[in-house]
């Protein structure tokens, strides 16, 4: 795992975007973001049965395995958006990255690989892409049946419960 800010250059959204800032472990931690480095199945399921995940489902992220959807689908997971539900990631295969908002609403980006567990918090803004070898696949975890329902940001989603109550613990908490 690498994490920095994003460097806001136009471009592929696939490069790395890389603005030689670096942002640590830690600074993730207060954003709420967990970051886990798991080669081991195992582990990922100590963690499932920790946090109470008790189902998942596997994806592929990639042209082979999606055809004509792919270029639209990547599209749609880099809109900007938040989920109601935490929302945990391990990378089986590949590489991408997941760029979440700062307390200044700046992006940082945080590139993942083949044995990376993300949790991002429920209501964080965030977006995911893959990077330019167009390949990730990625083991979702779920509390319940599996779900993924992104809203994307809006001024009306500041109101929404999940994103007052991320603001509050990890965002006004820090000031």
């Amino acid at each position: 795992m690498k994490a920095y800010f994003y460097d806001n250059l136009p471009g592929d959204q696939r490069l790395p975007h890389d603005s030689g800032k670096e942002v640590t472990v830690e600074d993730l931690q207060r954003l709420g973001v967990l970051y886990y480095r798991m080669p081991a199945l195992e582990a990922v399921d100590s963690l499932a049965a920790e946090r109470g995940y008790k189902n998942r489902d596997e994806i592929t992220v990639s042209p082979e395995k999606m055809g004509d959807v792919y270029e639209s689908k990547v599209k749609m997971f880099f809109d900007e958006h938040l989920h109601e539900d935490e929302e945990i990631r391990y990378i089986r295969d590949g590489a991408g990255y997941f760029d979440v908002r700062d307390k200044g609403d700046q992006w940082v980006r945080i590139q993942l690989v083949k044995d990376d567990l993300i949790i991002l918090p429920a209501g964080i803004y965030h977006r995911f892409t893959t990077d330019e070898t167009n390949y990730i696949q990625a083991m979702r975890l779920f509390k319940e049946e599996p779900k993924w329902t992104p809203l994307n940001r809006s001024g009306d989603l500041d109101t929404n419960p999940y994103r007052k109550e991320y603001v509050s613990q990890f965002l006004e908490a820090q000031s």
